[in-house]
């Protein structure tokens, strides 16, 4: 039997339409979908399955909607892969940032339906965190170093700028002050890299978003968990999470750096000869992958066959 690696998407996958194609060939993902509905109810305006199929108010990319929505669409995803043939263990698995829920709920951790409660509060969180204050995030091309070195270069007087994603080698983001974000961007050319301000509600995985921190520790304090069945990796680390630390991670997680390259290439080494799926909306943990291990072939699963 082989043996799977399975990649979770976090923010920034979403996009209109996505879990319409698995909806529609797998009872197996359409249950999952009417699982959410019920479990959200009106709370976020319309059923969660009429925004991602339909987007009708063009709020998929809202972080309260985009997170249980992308959530949902992978966990679908992953039951219609099963329901479709797709044979072999499930050995390990990881999520960039909110992916890290859903690879979370694959391993046992907890339930789908309280999973995504989970990842409803943690997107309405973080979306107030990021409405308190104006914050946004830059992305850099090109010398890692360089790009952290703009943390104190780019920087004045109180503003904060830190490293928020190490997406893969060459590609990381950074995130904070307005003023700071707009200097790096300004400051790029003559470093010899290339950086785009983001279109983000806020700057994630920064002090900004420490009052999300906050709230999520409580919610997670009243959360059960259960010991993972397989290797689940941490952004925080980029080693397993260990079971009596899981929930203290995940709280670290909405301040703190994802080590999503260091993860990748640490997996890389310890699963070679693995098969290796991105669930949907998938592409973006792929593309990141070929510019971490090019020897690694991660097939994605949009859509059905």
């Amino acid at each position: 039997m082989s043996k799977l690696v399975v990649l979770c998407p976090g923010q920034g996958a979403q996009k209109a339409g996505m879990g319409k194609a698995w909806f529609d060939a797998s009872p197996a993902a359409k249950a999952i979908f009417e699982e959410a509905d019920a479990v959200l109810g009106d709370s976020l305006g319309l059923p969660l399955s009429e925004i991602c199929f339909n987007d009708p108010n063009d709020e998929i990319n809202k972080t309260n909607i985009s997170q249980p929505a992308i959530y949902t669409c992978s966990v679908a995803s992953w039951h219609g892969i099963r329901e479709q043939g797709l044979e072999g263990e499930m050995v390990a698995t990881a999520g960039l940032s909110l992916g890290e829920y859903t690879a979370l709920h694959l391993a046992g951790v907890f339930s789908f339906a309280d999973g995504l409660r989970l990842v409803a509060k943690r997107g309405q969180l973080m979306q107030t965190a990021a409405e308190e204050q104006e914050s946004t995030m830059v992305a850099v091309i090109g010398d890692d170093e360089v790009a952290l070195s703009f943390c104190d270069d780019a920087t004045v007087g109180d503003e904060i700028l830190v490293a928020a994603n190490f997406n893969a080698p060459g590609q990381t983001v950074l995130s904070g002050s307005v003023a700071a974000c707009d200097r790096v961007a300004s400051m790029a050319e003559e470093k010899g890299v290339r950086a785009t301000v983001l279109s983000v509600a806020g700057a994630f995985h920064s002090p900004f978003m420490a009052p999300a921190a906050y709230g999520m520790q409580e919610a997670l304090e009243e959360a059960t968990f259960c010991d993972p069945k397989m290797d689940v990796w941490s952004n925080v680390t980029a080693e397993l999470h260990e079971p009596t630390s899981m929930k203290n991670r995940l709280v670290e997680q909405i301040t703190g750096a994802v080590k999503w390259a260091q993860s990748c290439s640490a997996m890389a080494t310890r699963y070679d000869g693995c098969s290796w799926h991105e669930l949907a909306p998938s592409g973006v943990l792929r593309g990141l992958m070929r510019r971490v291990n090019r020897d690694v072939k991660v097939q994605p699963h949009d859509e059905p066959k």
